[in-house]
C-alpha cells in the first residue's frame, strides 16, 4: 500500500500579512480535505515570520505572530535571524509561550549549553497509517549577535549529524527545515544523503518545482507569503521506501480572494498601534525629515547615536527618518513610524586617514537616491550620508572642529547595515562593536528620555 503524505511550508514571510488571510484558508482547507481522504498533512514554518518594522509584530512582541500560526494550524515552526537576533534574551525566551506547535531548533543553546525550555532540537511526526517522521531544523549561524544576546548558536552541520544519527534509530523519514539558504542547502544534501527533504528559507530563493540535490529534494517558498509550498510523498508502507517526492507552489496572487482582506490588515494594525500609545517622551519642537539634506532632525539624531555609542561623531543615511519628529507628546508608536528599521546601532575605531576615505567615499552622488532594499533598511530611498560631526576641508580632517592626524583614533557611530561591506568595505574587516538588542529607534527614544528628564 502506498501512503501519500502532505507537507505545506512558508518561509522568510517577514510580517508581510497582506497575503495571509489565503494562506490560512489553504492550508487549514487542505488540512481537513486530506484527513477525510484518510492522508496526513502537516504545516511548516521555516523562520523569519516575524518583522519588527511591522505594527503588529513591534506591538505585540511577534506574539501576535504566533497566534496567527495556532489558528493556522501549524504543525512545526523554526526561527531565522529574526526571530534569533531582533529579539531580546527574554522576549525571544517568552515568544512560544502561547504556541500550539513544536518549537524545533537543532543548533540553539543557552550559553551554559542547556537546552531552551521553548525549543527542541528534534521531533517526530506521526501520519495516520503510523510512519514515522524525524523533523530536525537548523538556523543560520550569526554566533556573535547570539553570544551579544545571551545565546550559543552551534555549528549547524555538527549538531545536524548527530541528530540524523539518532532519528534513524527511529524513523522512515528525515526532513530538515533550513534556515541556512540555498547554497548551505544544497552543500547539506551532498553531505547527509538520509535527508529525504530540505524545506529551505533565509535566500528568500523559490524552487517552483523543488530542486533535487544528491537524494534530498530540496523546496523553498520565496518570501513575504507570495508563495506557500507543498511537498508530497508517496511512501510504500510494506517495503517502507519512499517511491516519489515531488514539490510545487501555490501563488497566493492566485488564490481564491477571502473575505474582509482589507479589514483584517486593519484590525491588525490597530492591535499594534493600541499596544504602542503610550507616551515615550515629550518633544519642545518639531523636527521635519529632510532626505536629501542635513536637518534637525539629523542633528538631533546625530547627537543621540554619538551619546548613546559614546563616540566622536556618527555616519548614517538621511534617508532613515520616514516621518518628522512631531513637537508635544511622542508615543512609541511615533517613533515606530518614524523608523521602523530593525537595525542596530555600532561603533567603530578608525584611524583618521580611514575616516577621511570614509568621509570622501560619503560624497557618492548618486547614492542619496538609491532606492535600498535589505540589510535591515525599511524605507524608500537611501538619502543623504550624514556625516555628522566629522568634515574635510582643505584636505585636512576635523572631527568636533578638531584638527585630525591621520594616525588619531576615532570613535565612528555608525549603523549596522553599513559594516557588511555594500557601502563601505573598510569597515567589513575593522573592529566593531555592535550594541543589541536596542534598534537605533530605541537610541532615540532613550536620548528623548534624558532630555526630557533634565
Amino acid at each position: 500500500m502506498i501512503e501519500t503524505i502532505h507537507f505545506y511550508h512558508t518561509n522568510d514571510l517577514h510580517s508581510h500579512f497582506q497575503h495571509w488571510p489565503r494562506i490560512h484558508e489553504l492550508v487549514t482547507t487542505r488540512k481537513k480535505w486530506h484527513l477525510e481522504e484518510g492522508e496526513s498533512s502537516f504545516t511548516l514554518d521555516i523562520g523569519d515570520h516575524i518583522d519588527r518594522s511591522h505594527i503588529y509584530t513591534e506591538g505585540t512582541l511577534g506574539k501576535g505572530n504566533v497566534d496567527l500560526l495556532n489558528k493556522a494550524l501549524y504543525d512545526v515552526v523554526t526561527i531565522g535571524n529574526n526571530e534569533g537576533i531582533t529579539l531580546a534574551h527574554k522576549e525571544l525566551a517568552e515568544l512560544y509561550h502561547q504556541a500550539q506547535f513544536d518549537v524545533v531548533v537543532g543548533n540553539l543553546e543557552e550559553l551554559n549549553g542547556e537546552t531552551p525550555s521553548w525549543l527542541i532540537p528534534t521531533t517526530i511526526l506521526t501520519t495516520v497509517h503510523g510512519t514515522k517522521i524525524g523533523v530536525t531544523a537548523l538556523t543560520a549561524e550569526y554566533t556573535m549577535s547570539y553570544k551579544q544576546l545571551g545565546w550559543q548558536v552551534t555549528n549547524a552541520f555538527e549538531a545536524l549529524n548527530k541528530q540524523i544519527i539518532e532519528l534513524k534509530k527511529q524513523v522512515d523519514i528525515v526532513i530538515c527545515m533550513s534556515h541556512l539558504g540555498i547554497h548551505v542547502d544544497e552543500e547539506m544534501a551532498n553531505q547527509f544523503p538520509d535527508i529525504d527533504i530540505i524545506f529551505g528559507a533565509h535566500t528568500h530563493h523559490i524552487l517552483h518545482e523543488g530542486k533535487v540535490v544528491n537524494n534530498s529534494l530540496l523546496a523553498a517558498a520565496g518570501k513575504y507569503g507570495f508563495y506557500v509550498g507543498h511537498v508530497t510523498i508517496d511512501f510504500d508502507l510494506k517495503e517502507k521506501i519512499i517511491v516519489k517526492k515531488q514539490a510545487l507552489l501555490y501563488d497566493t496572487n492566485e488564490l481564491k480572494e477571502c473575505s474582509q482582506e482589507d479589514e483584517f490588515m486593519t484590525q491588525l494594525a490597530k492591535i499594534g498601534t493600541d499596544n504602542l500609545m503610550g507616551t515615550a517622551f515629550h518633544q519642545p519642537n518639531l523636527l521635519p525629515k529632510e532626505w536629501f539634506k542635513e536637518s534637525a532632525l539629523s542633528t538631533y539624531f546625530g547627537e543621540a547615536l554619538t551619546t548613546f555609542c559614546q563616540a566622536d561623531c556618527a555616519l548614517f543615511n538621511a534617508g532613515l527618518f520616514l516621518s518628522d519628529l512631531n513637537e508635544g507628546s511622542v508615543t512609541y508608536f511615533d517613533i515606530h513610524k518614524m523608523m521602523p528599521h530593525p537595525i542596530n546601532p555600532c561603533v567603530i575605531e578608525l584611524t583618521g586617514q580611514q575616516l577621511k576615505d570614509i568621509y570622501l567615499l560619503s560624497l557618492n552622488e548618486s547614492w542619496p537616491n538609491l532606492e535600498l532594499k535589505g540589510l535591515g533598511f525599511r524605507g524608500a530611498v537611501m538619502g543623504k550620508m550624514i556625516t555628522h560631526q566629522f568634515n574635510v576641508v582643505n584636505d585636512e580632517l576635523f572631527v568636533q572642529d578638531k584638527q585630525i592626524t591621520p594616525t588619531d583614533i576615532v570613535r565612528l557611530a555608525t549603523l549596522d547595515m553599513f559594516t557588511f561591506g555594500f557601502f563601505y568595505p573598510l569597515f567589513k574587516d575593522v573592529p566593531k562593536t555592535y550594541f543589541m538588542p536596542e534598534f537605533i529607534r530605541d537610541v532615540i527614544i532613550e536620548y528623548g528620555q534624558k532630555h526630557q528628564a533634565l
